[in-house]
């Protein structure tokens, strides 16, 4: 099912770098689908900045973020996908050379490139009145677009309801309202600041009870079906989503239950209060659901969150700090040995070390990490004919950790591979 899409929109321009991620983040938690973040700015020091910040933006939410930017070139759209945005937003009206839309359309994907248009009527740029503007962005390779300030008209609606593209409006909701915005065909989504400091999940549940199909959880099976204890409670184990560190327990009841589904935010019953208990209300410390599995028998809950701050009321991150007992045995997991690694060379970055083999190339800099890498490579070549595998075996890893002394030196982290490998799948 496509769901109609709340996608809340910050004008980065001339706005602090902490300011627009803090916004982004509160956005996210309050239920955003996507973010739209844009700096139209033509000043060349002003994008890289931007771009630097959408870097950092991207890897702290988990929703989709458009970046909108000014396109001189095919390289300035190559940039903003860098940041890990799923779609770039160019402006029509600033746009010099119109055939980057179709060099980024065939390097990055119809679905990838989003034009924006204004769609006021002092400044229509065409795509409302005019066929052969829709015929252009068709040969372009444009499957989507996004319009600002749409007067509503009846004929406005009627253009907009018939366009091939995926059309995202991007309103004040001054004038017009949501309902009748998602209600038009082709409309994928809406990008307003209206919601700041609001519960966005909140008003997809009312937009949802007037026939708008929005994403909001919805539990498969009825809390009628859970086995429950003598008080009408299923106790609920609670991970970090992505690490799968075990956090806490705690108990629902079936007004917690329905609450969380509602809310988003992990709700249980306080058996020692006997009361409805929001994690996180009194220390700020949420739980924002990422996911819920019920067991085999039906009486036991795993949650899967994104923990703010800790979750345990001592200040440990987990309620399981205490050890009680221990058997030594092999926990080596390849994705924490890789990150290991990699904080460790980003130590020795921060904390020089002396006699250090990573201090050494890091001091000699990028060519010789550089050289490095290719005779490491090279080896890899030779070992890979030899029939024993020991030999590969090493020398694999040896190329592994010169390729994470350069990954640092350029400031390049795993997760920004683990990202462009997820935009490829």
């Amino acid at each position: 099912m496509a769901f109609k899409k709340i996608i809340p929109y910050i004008n980065a321009e001339n706005e602090r770098d902490e300011s627009v991620i803090k916004r982004a983040i509160a956005y996210e938690r309050s239920g955003a689908d996507e973010l739209f973040i844009y700096n139209y700015s033509i000043l060349e020091s002003e994008r890289e900045e931007f771009i630097q910040t959408m870097k950092t933006l991207v890897k702290m939410v988990d929703i989709p973020v458009m970046v909108g930017c000014f396109v001189n070139r095919f390289e300035d759209v190559k940039k903003a996908f860098y940041t890990g945005a799923i779609r770039v937003v160019i402006p029509y009206a600033k746009l010099k050379q119109v055939s980057v839309i179709k060099e980024a359309t065939e390097r990055f994907g119809k679905d990838s490139i989003v034009v924006e248009f204004d769609a006021s009527p002092e400044k229509n740029d065409g795509v409302l009145c005019s066929d052969k503007m829709i015929a252009s962005l068709k040969e372009y390779g444009v499957n989507s677009i996004l319009l600002k300030h749409v007067n509503l008209t009846q004929t406005n609606m009627d253009k907009i309801s018939n366009m091939e593209f995926d059309i995202y409006i991007r309103d004040s909701l001054l004038r017009n309202d949501m309902e009748t915005l998602l209600s038009l065909d082709h409309v994928v989504g809406v990008a307003t600041d209206l919601y700041e400091n609001k519960d966005i999940m909140k008003i997809k549940h009312m937009l949802k009870e007037t026939g708008i199909s929005t994403d909001t959880f919805e539990s498969s099976i009825p809390f009628s079906e859970f086995k429950k204890d003598a008080n009408g409670l299923v106790p609920v184990i609670v991970q970090d989503y992505k690490t799968n560190e075990v956090l806490m327990l705690a108990y629902m009841d079936e007004q917690a239950y329905n609450t969380t589904i509602t809310t988003g935010k992990m709700t249980y019953h306080s058996r020692s209060r006997n009361e409805l208990w929001i994690k996180g209300e009194t220390s700020g410390h949420y739980q924002y659901v990422r996911s819920l599995q019920l067991d085999c028998d039906k009486d036991t809950i795993l949650a899967k969150v994104l923990q703010v701050g800790v979750a345990c009321h001592t200040g440990n991150k987990s309620c399981f700090y205490r050890e009680l007992v221990r058997k030594e045995y092999d926990e080596t997991n390849p994705l924490t040995v890789f990150e290991d690694v990699f904080k460790t060379i980003i130590d020795r970055k921060e904390h020089p070390k002396e006699g250090s083999y990573t201090n050494y190339l890091l001091d000699k800099g990028i060519d010789k990490i550089l050289k490095k890498c290719g005779e490491e490579a090279t080896e890899i070549i030779i070992a890979a004919k030899n029939p024993n595998a020991e030999e590969l075996k090493y020398e694999i890893a040896d190329y592994l950790y010169h390729l994470m002394v350069l990954m640092v030196n350029c400031g390049v982290d795993w997760e920004d591979i683990i990202t462009e490998l997820a935009h490829r799948r």
